[in-house]
């Protein structure tokens, strides 16, 4: 297959697509199937090139979309790519889940608009203002939670009934709660694997998803960063994470810290936690940043992020198998998805994307070449952002 960079789009007849191309400024028209046709096989995709700061990025889909879509969610220089500005909540709430468990939720953005839930990461990592900042706020409806344990919601730091098919609940309580029929589900890393575990469970509540930095919590992505694999590019960051625990405790570095995150002694657990957290935080950026990497030093915010992260890894996500969420992706491959993966990703490493990629093609990958794990840095955000407002036209072209 030749890969060209298309500069250009336009229908010239009903059944004629014309190319523009940039490497030979040659008019090149490409007859689109007939009406009647089936949808194309995963084999055949619309591929586009990117180019960014030298670097071309690039991402795939099968997905039927009309010109319409095509040249505004694609080709057109008008797609907003940048972060929104700062917004405040219009509501902001507490909802009782269970005995022990009670979560904080905020709505902001459209009160009338399309609704879609931010799944945040960890876990244990909570949310933030800024994570509005991805969407539209004239046409979403911006709904953030915190996950059992995590940011406002309490227990703080609580791992008892705390595990996947616990918050897949907690979404459908909200769901109900909010009176929102179905949504677009958002989530990153962990919210990655939430928002898949949630989407196969509830394929009919979701009209489309966004996911970033691809984490499917299986063995040997837990090995690669919690067990030396990462250590080869970030020694420097390794080293402390390592020498908190003694030699004889090395063969499992997860088991080694579930011991100290739940151990009696609270400041046995607070330096576990600085030394769980700080590692992850220091990794996160392909550029070291600095008020990330800070993260580590609140407590609160660390006991949280590590003992669940801690908690969740230990039982294997809570999933029966090792592949579970691969082995599932038939239920979900219908729904309108932008993956969104950053090439150097520490963290969750693009094998994980690249499985799903080959497991699901009809959604669109979209590989940023100059990023790391964060959703904060500059290639990833525009991405997520680009996502968000494609998914704005898909969802007026499943309505038409």
């Amino acid at each position: 297959m030749s890969l060209v960079r298309i500069a250009s789009v336009s229908a010239v007849s009903p059944n004629t697509l014309l190319l523009s191309l940039s490497l030979t400024h040659t008019p090149i028209p490409i007859p689109s199937p007939p009406k009647s046709s089936k949808t194309p096989p995963p084999e055949r995709r619309n591929l586009v090139l990117r180019c960014r700061s030298q670097n071309l990025g690039y991402y795939t889909t099968n997905q039927r979309l009309s010109l319409e879509t095509m040249e505004k969610q694609v080709l057109s220089p008008e797609i907003n790519r940048s972060l929104y500005a700062d917004i405040e909540p219009y509501n902001s709430g507490f909802l009782k889940v269970s005995d022990i468990h009670t979560i904080y939720y905020e709505q902001s953005g459209n009160p009338a608009g399309h609704p879609v839930v931010f799944l945040h990461g960890g876990p244990g990592g909570g949310t933030s203002p800024s994570n509005r900042k991805f969407f539209d706020p004239n046409f979403y409806r911006i709904i953030l939670f915190d996950q059992r344990g995590a940011g406002k919601s309490t227990p703080h730091a609580c791992l008892e009934e705390n595990t996947t098919w616990d918050l897949i609940k907690d979404i459908e309580k909200l769901r109900e709660h909010l009176k929102v029929p179905e949504w677009l589900v958002f989530g990153g890393s962990w919210g990655s694997t939430l928002a898949l575990a949630y989407s196969e469970s509830h394929p009919d509540k979701v009209t489309g998803m966004v996911l970033r930095g691809i984490f499917l919590l299986r063995k040997k992505e837990i090995d690669w960063f919690y067990e030396g694999g990462a250590a080869a590019i970030f020694p420097d960051a390794w080293e402390p994470f390592r020498d908190l625990i003694p030699e004889s405790e090395r063969g499992c570095f997860v088991d080694a810290y579930h011991k100290r995150l739940n151990s009696n002694d609270k400041e046995t657990q607070y330096a576990a936690a600085r030394a769980w957290t700080k590692w992850e935080m220091m990794t996160a950026h392909l550029l070291p940043n600095e008020a990330n990497i800070q993260r580590g030093d609140d407590d609160e915010f660390c006991l949280a992020f590590a003992r669940i992260e801690n908690h969740y890894f230990v039982n294997k996500g809570f999933f029966p198998t090792d592949t579970f969420l691969l082995d599932n992706v038939e239920k979900i491959k219908h729904i309108n998805t932008v993956i969104v993966q950053g090439r150097y990703d520490v963290c969750c490493p693009m094998m994980s994307a690249w499985d799903l990629h080959k497991a699901w093609p009809e959604a669109d990958f979209r590989v940023v070449p100059d990023a790391g794990h964060s959703a904060n840095e500059p290639g990833i955000s525009e991405e997520l952002v680009a996502a968000t407002e494609k998914l704005k036209y898909t969802t007026k072209d499943s309505a038409r």
